[in-house]
């Protein structure tokens, strides 16, 4: 069961609030008690004075948290499909959580064993290099550790890697295309730009995801050796929020047959 370790006051409506764990004391002249931050369901009890030290230190508690829960409902969702593999689905529905989401931090979770995970680094870190092979993702983590990378600056170092390891006949070869509606088109750039990411890589993350889930059964936690063969360049792994099963289908018909078709180039 997992514990708390941070103490709970009443909340607003009724509720609980946290406080936000607090750095061990120090020795030092009796003074005045530090305001807590208290996390409740609905948001953060703020104290009215609040020194700028003591706000920098909670957002970067709340970013710890909020990283670390990406890895804790990764192993939460492995765990229910290798164990219930008959009625986790009915837990997530219970839990309120999204499956989607669910699936893509399971994968991440699956590719990193415990042993493997750098605490220095964020879930995001491991989510760009999840799709490699094993030897390949420990050199990256010990270099991005190293060099205190953002998980931007990873992404950078990995695409310039790889263009540099393309032979020239490869650079020439054609981007192969497929044709997408145009109300998908705009529906999927949508959902990029609402993550901030580029789309092409949005895009090929997603298919990354979709077809390791797909296969799960037959690879467990490795993507396909063509896939990883063909992989894009740079492409990194980031939980995605998708629109809905059908919901693209919908729109489209609801435009038309005469709608126009918008070609997506996805490198091969």
């Amino acid at each position: 069961m997992m514990t708390r370790q941070a103490g709970q006051t009443a909340g607003p409506h009724g509720g609980s609030a946290t406080a936000l764990p607090q750095p061990p004391p120090r020795t030092a002249p009796p003074g005045p008690r530090r305001a807590q931050v208290l996390t409740t369901k609905v948001g953060l009890q703020m104290p009215a004075k609040m020194a700028y030290d003591e706000w920098e230190r909670a957002g970067r508690q709340l970013a710890d948290v909020l990283d670390s829960s990406s890895w804790w409902l990764g192993d939460w969702m492995v765990y229910g499909k290798d164990h219930y593999t008959d009625r986790y689905q009915r837990g997530i529905r219970a839990a309120g959580l999204s499956y989607q989401t669910l699936r893509n931090y399971a994968w991440v979770s699956r590719r990193f064993d415990l042993t493997r995970r750098r605490s220095a680094l964020s879930f995001q870190h491991h989510a760009e290099l999840a799709s490699m092979p094993l030897e390949e993702q420990d050199v990256w983590l010990e270099r991005a550790e190293q060099r205190q990378w953002t998980t931007k600056q990873l992404r950078g170092a990995i695409r310039a890697a790889r263009q540099g390891e393309q032979q020239p006949a490869a650079i020439a070869e054609p981007s192969r295309r497929l044709d997408v509606p145009g109300s998908r088109f705009q529906w999927w750039h949508r959902a990029a730009q609402q993550l901030g990411v580029d789309f092409e890589q949005w895009v090929m993350a997603t298919l990354d995801s979709a077809a390791a889930n797909a296969l799960e059964d037959l690879t467990r936690a490795d993507l396909p050796k063509a896939q990883e063969q063909e992989r894009a360049d740079g492409a990194g792994l980031q939980p995605l929020a998708t629109p809905a099963a059908g919901t693209g289908a919908e729109h489209a018909r609801g435009a038309g047959l005469a709608e126009r078709i918008h070609p997506v180039a996805i490198s091969a």
